[in-house]
């Protein structure tokens, strides 16, 4: 119990609140939240953090899960194929990192793996948007409410997924969300949320029972980090209907984009050139600045490109809802221009 009582603890269990809280409005930033900031909190080594961030996701993510079903039905087929990928991967993953990185290289190569994962996690959410803004000016063109499997590929982003997971705790809805919105561009929105929810839970339950073979559990930090990401977790899922996401979703992106840089350069990768537990903190912080300043005008330029002014409707929030049809709004809009016209 002592161990609790600590300022370390109290750390953990505030930084597992506010990511707990975070997962809970948006659906995202889970591991990719969560496992860099226990890094830099200083916790415990990275495949403990890593080992600690699984096992809680497992708890969370079932919990946001339940809170969420109401986004919409899963479509079981597609979670079928990318289970079978994802969770023999996420239990195999852990342990090729054992056998072909030295022990004393282990805590380094971690910290290489979540820092690209990162960078993946951050494009993968921008390539989503543009996934989105395309199925909104293309809506109803491709529409199929059940697409037809395809059970290799779709089984091979599972296996890409379930790698990256059991590896980094990164990935889980990020990375096989975009694939899915890749190869079944048809499919709603609403039945890729309800997907990606179902496969979560497994993959991540798989990916934590790997690590908790081959590293233990440190029950000194699974606990606190439980004790803040619960609740975290059960209330932003619950406030997540009055609260305006978008802001939320583009901060993620900053900070993802930071934590990235901020890991490479503390992993000593060739090009940042630091290592040894050091950072440049006036690079991290250039390239988080650059990322919310340039790619609000670099989103502007794509939507030109789709014949949408730069700023505007739809706006990212409306991208981000499962439920908007912009064809629907537009005859809205068109029935009370004209109930209007009548009444004047």
């Amino acid at each position: 119990m002592a161990d609790l009582l600590t300022l370390t603890a109290l750390s953990i269990v505030v930084a597992g609140f506010v990511v707990g809280i975070v997962v809970g409005l948006t659906g995202m930033g889970g591991g990719a939240l969560m496992t860099p900031a226990l890094i830099f909190l200083g916790v415990g080594e990275t495949a403990s953090v890593v080992t600690a961030d699984l096992t809680a996701a497992a708890v969370y993510k079932t919990g946001g899960a339940l809170v969420h079903k109401r986004e919409g039905s899963p479509h079981m087929g597609l979670a079928k194929w990318l289970m079978i990928g994802s969770i023999p991967m996420a239990l195999v993953g852990p342990h090729l990192v054992a056998w072909f990185v030295p022990p004393e290289e282990i805590d380094t190569t971690l910290k290489l793996w979540i820092g690209f994962a990162l960078i993946l996690a951050a494009a993968t959410y921008a390539a989503r948007l543009y996934l989105n803004l395309r199925r909104v000016r293309r809506s109803g063109e491709t529409a199929d409410a059940d697409p037809v499997v395809r059970p290799v590929p779709t089984l091979l982003v599972g296996a890409v997924g379930g790698l990256l997971v059991g590896i980094t705790s990164v990935g889980s809805g990020s990375v096989i969300m975009i694939a899915l919105l890749m190869l079944y561009p048809g499919l709603s929105a609403v039945r890729l949320v309800g997907t990606d929810l179902v496969q979560a839970v497994p993959l991540v339950l798989a990916a934590a029972v790997s690590n908790i073979a081959l590293h233990g559990l440190d029950w000194g930090l699974l606990i606190p980090l439980l004790i803040g990401s619960v609740p975290g977790t059960l209330l932003g899922s619950k406030i997540a209907p009055n609260v305006p996401q978008s802001w939320i979703r583009r901060g993620i992106v900053v900070v993802l984009t930071m934590s990235s840089i901020a890991l490479l350069d503390k992993a000593g990768w060739a090009p940042l050139g630091a290592g040894e537990d050091e950072t440049h903190p006036m690079l991290i912080a250039g390239v988080g600045l650059f990322v919310l300043v340039v790619l609000p005008f670099v989103w502007g330029f794509i939507r030109k490109t789709e014949g949408l002014p730069m700023f505007g409707t739809p706006t990212i929030a409306q991208l981000e809802d499962p439920a908007y049809e912009p064809g629907l709004v537009g005859m809205k809009k068109v029935g009370r221009g004209r109930e209007g016209g009548a009444s004047g």
